[in-house]
């Protein structure tokens, strides 16, 4: 297998989280980096670095100056 970069930030560290129930039809990794995850029968634009929009690329100076992510607000109760 050859080595897996991330599309997005081009991080080398690449963490396996899933295997399709039929073995080897797909995976879903995700980045240790930016934190992006894909499945591996996506399209080339969004598994491979070279492939990635350049609009979409980040580098580690874009990641460190990111705004935090909002937490997601808990579920309301009764309607």
């Amino acid at each position: 297998m050859s080595t897996v970069i991330c599309p997005r930030c081009a991080y080398e560290t690449v963490d396996h989280v899933a295997t399709s129930p039929v073995p080897g039809v797909w995976d879903v990794l995700q980045c240790g980096r930016c934190l992006y995850m894909w499945r591996t029968t996506e399209p080339e634009r969004r598994t491979r670095r070279d492939a990635y929009p350049e609009a979409f690329r980040l580098t580690p100076e874009d990641i460190a100056a990111a705004q935090e992510v909002p937490a997601i607000p808990p579920l309301r109760t009764g309607r």
